[in-house]
């Protein structure tokens, strides 16, 4: 499914001649390389401030937690999408505000969020909307902010898989109230453990955001706020920025990649088995996974296994039906799209070194097993 040896051996030497500067350095949390990775993620990302924090998960609870939003308030996001979306909401004491997805992008359906706001009108407890760029493609940007503005609400980017997605030309991140991006190992652009970042315009915001990660403190021992422990570690930093350098390059790969898939899928008449995505015309998609849809899934699955392919699914249990969120009120068959696509969704091999041959090797063995 994924061979990050490849790319690091692409990498190796300068990797570990920076680790090792590092180490004998002894300076370990927020030094030089993590400026220097906030600074390089704000210009490519194109916001004006970028926090380096510990991990896609705590990026969007410091997020929430930067917006003021806590106990007894709600916030409109998916149910298919990976856990930390919903299980951040959760820890700030807040409650998710479930709406169905997209058929054909998997992205959030915006125009069910307006019907979510429409009913809060008078409690008006959401205080903000959580889109997902899910995959590596950017949801409707224009609607959501346009709605966030009617309603007077927030927006939070889940960018955690969209390092480098583009809306309208404009870098994920960079879209809403705040931008939250994971650098965890399986990204486009991942560290070798643990990683995240927030992105915002807002200077107060930043400021907030940079507090709330080292327990509140803007200087040592003196705290304004309550905040956590989400610092970015250095080593991480000095690998991401690294990595940063040839983002763009394996983006192009994972393009190409796709495009072949697709031309193959079409060539071999499997159109009628197999739904390959589909990229809007207002994003440049960065396929952090491949994802298609496909009849007998789960066969198709261990079928892959079997001849040598890696495959997962993503996701096959949507947030509203896992156990923990049971008291939020939802029931099988709340949100149809999503169940169907937790039911129906193959994630295929997609990283930026696979070869010709290896893709046409997928396709052949999907072939075989419909024939």
């Amino acid at each position: 499914m994924l061979d990050l040896s490849k790319q690091y051996a692409t990498i190796e030497k300068e990797v570990l001649r920076e680790i090792a500067k590092v180490c004998k350095s002894q300076w370990f949390v927020l030094g030089k390389h993590v400026k220097g990775l906030e600074e390089e993620i704000a210009k490519y990302t194109g916001a004006k401030y970028a926090i380096g924090v510990s991990s896609g998960s705590d990026a969007i609870t410091i997020a929430l937690m930067a917006l003021g939003i806590g106990k007894g308030d709600e916030v409109i996001t998916t149910p298919y999408t990976f856990f930390s979306t919903a299980g951040s909401i959760a820890l700030v004491g807040a409650k998710a505000v479930f709406v169905d997805i997209d058929p054909v992008t998997y992205n959030i359906d915006v125009d069910a969020i307006e019907g979510a706001l429409e009913r809060d009108k008078k409690r008006r407890r959401i205080k903000a909307i959580m889109p997902v760029h899910l995959y590596g493609q950017a949801a409707d940007m224009t609607k959501i902010n346009a709605l966030a503005r009617k309603y007077g609400v927030k927006v939070i980017e889940d960018a955690a898989q969209a390092i480098g997605a583009t809306y309208k030309s404009k870098g994920a991140g960079s879209l809403g109230t705040i931008g939250c991006f994971s650098f965890y190992p399986t990204k486009n652009l991942g560290g070798f453990g643990d990683a995240g970042m927030v992105t915002t315009n807002n200077k107060a915001l930043a400021k907030k955001l940079s507090m709330l990660r080292v327990h509140g403190s803007s200087r040592r021992y003196y705290h304004d706020l309550v905040g956590m422990n989400g610092r970015l570690d250095e080593i991480q930093a000095v690998v991401l920025r690294i990595k940063l350098k040839k983002l763009d390059k394996w983006s192009r790969a994972r393009k190409k990649n796709a495009a072949l898939y697709a031309k193959l899928f079409k060539a071999e008449g499997l159109l009628e088995k197999v739904t390959p995505p589909v990229e809007d015309s207002d994003c440049g998609h960065v396929y952090n996974q491949y994802v298609i849809r496909a009849k007998k899934r789960d066969a198709l699955k261990d079928y892959l296994a079997k001849n040598g392919v890696g495959s997962d699914i993503y996701y096959p249990v949507p947030l509203h039906l896992q156990a923990c969120f049971k008291d939020w009120g939802y029931k099988k068959g709340s949100f149809p799209v999503s169940e169907g696509a937790a039911r129906e969704t193959l994630a295929l091999p997609i990283y930026p070194e696979l070869t010709v041959k290896e893709i046409e090797y997928v396709v052949a063995t999907i072939k075989k097993f419909y024939s």
